[in-house]
């Protein structure tokens, strides 16, 4: 059982700051921000949660039925993630690519401790064992000292799974195997790392936050595991009976002039090459929610539309559709997992291929982010453009990809895999963006 105790606010950006400084001397932390980004379909700013009371970390073997189990166990809020490699669970396949990063591929916690913001208010949802320290709590939160975003200066050297020229021969792999009819479109990922890595985690989200401020971003700390997560993008949401999934595929980089920064964001939007790749991922995402749905009720809201983020804009696409009473809230992500946007069409051919020709297993890269409310409903973004950070191995990394296609071209794809890691490695070698 929780209580839940409202406090008004004045300045959320400061007690943001707070909160993530305060939560620090908690062994699990998960702090999820909207960055008061104008997308739908958002319940509050910011959500942070703390203290874990139960845990469920487990490899792919049964784990959505774990999942289920522990979430129908507790019907309470959890927080956590879904790792890509859980492929294997929903489908028969398996990952054998490097894997220095060692996360679980599924781990999720009950918090003792939630904490929700809006714009003018901050809520607890404590355990009703904790009540007693919520005004204690929110004392020290509004006298944790304001600490501003730090400026990265780590010593190690950033190094690529790929050179280029192994990129584009990988790259022609499966473009023979769209020409040979196998797949239509296939997300190809390459992984940058850095080994003997000292890094501060919560640094690092705050400097890869402020330059992206993005709408789905996440600080996970899970014991010795974090995840630094700027994504821009939502896998899957549940309100009530309804899923929202709001795939992205297309990218422009963004420029100051404004003039090149207009005819970038309409070359984008015009482009028939980035409009295709949408439309197969749409179609991808219609046919896993039909899995769960009632007769007739997914429908495309938004057809590859334009947003704008700081660096980046994105062609993204909004589906829904009405759950069907005798399916579950974990049933729903398991018919839908992994995400279209991250594998390609068909879902299974493309996850073989991508297996047989990428070099690191993806683990939390290309999994998702995100909670469950004690109602059953969730939310949980697609983990891109984020740091992974193993503080016992002290091993760092990040990925990036693209979806490869029969018009795509294959420098012209590698570009765009650097455009997408400028921000990651900017952060981790205190370079300028």
């Amino acid at each position: 059982m929780r209580i839940t105790r409202s406090f008004s606010i004045d300045n959320l950006e400061q007690i943001k700051d707070q909160l993530l400084s305060w939560s620090q001397q908690y062994e699990h932390i998960s702090w999820l921000d909207s960055n008061r980004y104008p997308q739908r379909h958002s319940n509050a700013e910011a959500i942070l949660a703390v203290d874990a009371l139960e845990v469920l970390q487990t490899n792919y073997l049964e784990a959505f039925a774990q999942l289920e189990a522990f979430q129908q166990k507790h019907k309470d809020w959890l927080f956590g993630y879904l790792g890509y490699d859980l492929k294997n669970d929903v489908e028969n396949l398996t990952s054998k690519n490097n894997d220095d990063l060692a996360f679980p591929d599924l781990y999720f916690f009950q918090p003792k401790k939630v904490i929700t913001l809006r714009k003018k208010e901050i809520s607890f949802h404590y355990l009703i064992a904790e009540e007693a320290t919520i005004k204690h709590d929110l004392e020290a939160i509004l006298n944790t000292k304001q600490i501003s975003t730090p400026t990265s200066n780590f010593n190690f050297n950033i190094q690529s799974r790929l050179t280029k020229e192994a990129y584009i021969e990988k790259g022609e792999q499966f473009l023979q195997h769209i020409h040979h009819g196998d797949i239509y479109e296939a997300n190809f990922c390459q992984e940058f790392y850095a080994e003997n890595a000292i890094i501060n985690p919560l640094d690092v989200y705050k400097s890869l936050n402020q330059i992206s401020k993005p709408p789905f971003a996440a600080f996970l700390k899970l014991d010795t595991h974090y995840a630094c997560c700027a994504s821009p993008e939502r896998y899957l949401k549940k309100e009530g009976t309804i899923l929202i999934s709001q795939p992205i595929k297309g990218t422009a980089k963004r420029h100051q002039a404004t003039s090149k920064d207009v005819s970038a964001a309409n070359n984008l939007l015009l482009s028939e090459k980035e409009r295709a790749e949408n439309v197969m991922i749409v179609d991808l995402v219609r046919n896993d929610l039909s899995k769960t749905a009632t007769k007739g009720s997914v429908k495309v809201t938004e057809l590859y539309q334009l947003y704008s983020f700081k660096q980046v804009h994105q062609l993204i696409s909004t589906i829904t559709s009405e759950l069907k009473e005798e399916y579950s809230a974990v049933d729903a992500l398991k018919s839908t997992f992994p995400m279209g946007s991250m594998t390609g069409a068909p879902k299974i051919s493309a996850m073989k291929i991508i297996e047989a020709n990428e070099t690191s297993k993806r683990g939390l890269y290309s999994g998702a982010i995100g909670y469950f409310t004690p109602s059953g409903d969730f939310d949980f973004n697609v983990v891109i453009r984020s740091i992974l950070y193993n503080a016992q191995k002290a091993f760092v990394s990040f990925s990036v990809g693209s979806a490869i296609t029969t018009q795509s071209n294959l420098e012209e794809e590698y570009e765009e895999c650097l455009l997408k890691a400028k921000a990651m490695r900017s952060v981790l070698t205190n370079q300028h963006i």
